[in-house]
């Protein structure tokens, strides 16, 4: 079962930062107030986030069990694994789950990085970091300004990368793929969101799946560069750096700009020479028309609001 500890007031703690931390992307108005904001968003998160639902679960329950066996079995290092599990640090990420549970991409905000603060914050970013810019735009071909733009609305040009546990959150989805699991966590999604069983089924059985995935990428990730799995925060999605790539992503794209030898995406060159890598491997091309730059970027984001925020963004950029 899931119990009400001492641990839930780091938990809503953790909450709280993120929330602040996302309230523009998560907001519907970008004229909400913070007094609004608080009464509308922060205290009920609070309150969840402290509630025994929300909590850790309890030290008799080994809810990634199924998760470590599955792990072992694809070929990753037993005692290495089981050593990994039992760090106090490794724990059922309730809270953050259920967010991303139940997240929706229609409500965030995407046209606050349009206006002229974001603008002028993002060319006083390409400024700072021309020739980091320049270099993966000759080398992959991509226009500085779409880099720039993807940066800005994935995580502020590198200031909200995440503060939640890659590995809890991506253990705790791929854990639902376990029956017993699953009803445990039925039980915290009822309790915050409106959600038929058969729509949560659903979407367990789609997203442990590919949350495993994502798990046996991070962790191969997280070893071939000498990471501590424990350390890497992330979104509640599990995505990572400043440019919220997911593992999978990582391993198919990610590129060492700075050429130090290492693929870390939070450090800028590496960032934007993974973006850039991305794109172009997604058909991104000099001098690109409209309707190719528009699919490329979904890939990106399977979202036509987002894409054609990065759009606008880039053309302000360019001005």
């Amino acid at each position: 079962m899931i119990i009400f500890t001492k641990s839930k007031v780091n938990s809503a703690l953790t909450v709280i930062r993120g929330a602040y931390c996302g309230y523009h992307r998560m907001s519907k108005s970008r004229n909400v107030d913070a007094t609004n904001f608080l009464i509308a968003f922060l205290i009920p998160v609070i309150i969840a986030a402290a509630s025994p639902l929300a909590a850790t679960t309890s030290s008799d329950t080994d809810y990634f069990k199924s998760v470590r066996k599955q792990l072992i079995d694809d070929g990753f290092n037993a005692e290495k694994i089981q050593q990994l599990y039992s760090r106090p640090q490794v724990s059922f990420e309730a809270d953050g789950v259920t967010i991303f549970f139940t997240y929706s991409e229609a409500r965030l905000d995407y046209d606050q990085f349009t206006n002229d603060w974001s603008i002028r914050k993002a060319k006083k970013f390409m400024d700072q970091y021309q020739v980091e810019l320049d270099q993966a735009q000759q080398k992959y071909g991509v226009d500085s300004r779409i880099i720039t733009a993807i940066l800005l609305v994935e995580t502020g040009l590198g200031t909200t990368v995440g503060t939640r546990s890659a590995l809890n959150t991506l253990s705790t989805l791929a854990s639902l793929s376990n029956r017993k699991v699953r009803s445990e966590f039925w039980k915290i999604v009822t309790d915050k969101q409106k959600i038929s069983r058969k729509k949560f089924e659903k979407r367990a059985d789609q997203k442990s799946k590919w949350a495993y995935r994502e798990l046996k990428a991070f962790l191969t990730y997280a070893y071939r560069e000498g990471l501590d799995p424990t350390e890497v925060q992330g979104s509640i999605a599990g995505a990572i750096g400043y440019a919220q790539f997911m593992p999978s992503n990582i391993i198919a794209y990610g590129k060492d700009g700075d050429n130090d030898g290492r693929v870390d995406l939070l450090t800028h060159a590496d960032a934007m020479a993974s973006i850039a890598n991305f794109l172009r491997s997604h058909g991104w091309r000099p001098g690109i028309s409209r309707k190719k730059a528009e699919k490329v970027i979904y890939y990106y984001n399977h979202s036509t609001y987002y894409v054609d925020t990065i759009l606008k963004i880039a053309n302000r950029l360019e001005s």
